[in-house]
């Protein structure tokens, strides 16, 4: 498992780039025949996976969780 996030990011990153032009590809293949579209398909969602993972950003926790302190109380 990868431990770092960045570097996880490059690597989906690139998986997307590699990947784009045969989804392309693939697109216009299935519109001749139809037997293309599980692998179409297939790459679609590496695709997706791939961008999910350059996307996705850890809250922090204060983004999640409000500040406690006394002017927040005093909001309450």
């Amino acid at each position: 498992m990868i431990q770092d996030p960045e570097y996880a990011r490059r690597l989906a990153q690139n998986l997307v780039e590699l990947l784009t032009p045969y989804e392309e590809e693939l697109i216009h293949l299935e519109r001749d025949a139809p037997a293309f579209r599980p692998l179409r398909r297939a790459v679609g969602i590496a695709i997706a996976e791939a961008c999910f993972c350059i996307s996705d950003v850890p809250a922090s926790q204060a983004t999640i969780v409000p500040p406690v302190d006394d002017e927040t109380r005093r909001a309450r």
